[in-house]
């Protein structure tokens, strides 16, 4: 289970996380919503570990995650913008963790053909990411984060920019492997149909903070 109990953290010289709490269950699919500049982004990546933490405790699974570095923490986080490595084509961004973490070529190749074909890129893996539509590299992204295999996946607007018709496949595919995976999930969205969509259980940021 993950456990975020009266966080604070600050972006700059800007308190943007205060009081702030969250529990989401092992498999759940938690949303959370509110208006740009309210701290949701912040969140994700204080339970990351890429932001400090002024005060407050983050857990997994009972274990104090607070000062943690993000690599140890078994947790894995699509950024809204993707954030692929222009210089590796599609299989290696996907294989990147599993790369650092040592695993041979082989075994390696394998699991990243089969994260592809999970997210529904057969045979993508030689091209470059440039050339990727949106969704493409949305599928790319997301095929890297599961590959490591975290205890909880953080998902940042995963469906901003894309038009209807993909932005529906792709909420579809996404449910489906969730559901599959049984992913424990925290994402942030301003689109509440979304949030209906594809988490369990949607939530107010502002529900979260402690005056």
């Amino acid at each position: 289970m993950l456990a975020v109990t009266d966080l604070c953290a600050r972006r700059g010289d800007n308190d943007v996380l205060r009081g702030v709490s969250l529990q989401v269950s092992r498999g759940e699919r938690v949303a959370v919503h509110g208006p740009s500049g309210c701290g949701k982004t912040t969140l994700l990546l204080a339970i990351a570990g890429l932001v400090p933490v002024t005060s407050g405790r983050v857990t997994l699974d009972g274990i104090d995650v607070t000062t943690m570095p993000t690599h140890r923490r078994g947790v894995g986080m699509v950024f809204q913008d993707d954030q692929l490595f222009p210089h590796f084509n599609v299989a290696e961004n996907v294989g990147y963790s599993l790369r650092v973490a040592g695993i041979p070529k082989n075994e390696r190749k394998q699991r990243v053909e089969g994260w592809l074909h999970r997210v529904g890129l057969i045979g993508f893996g030689t091209r470059s990411v440039d050339g990727l539509s949106g969704g493409e590299a949305k599928r790319v992204a997301l095929a890297r984060t599961l590959a490591a295999s975290p205890s909880v996946v953080l998902l940042d607007e995963p469906l901003t920019g894309l038009d209807d018709l993909l932005r529906d496949r792709l909420l579809n595919d996404l449910r489906a492997l969730f559901d599959e995976l049984q992913t424990t999930v925290v994402m942030v969205t301003h689109d509440r149909a979304e949030a209906a969509a594809l988490s369990h259980r949607a939530v107010e940021f502002d529900r979260l903070m402690r005056d």
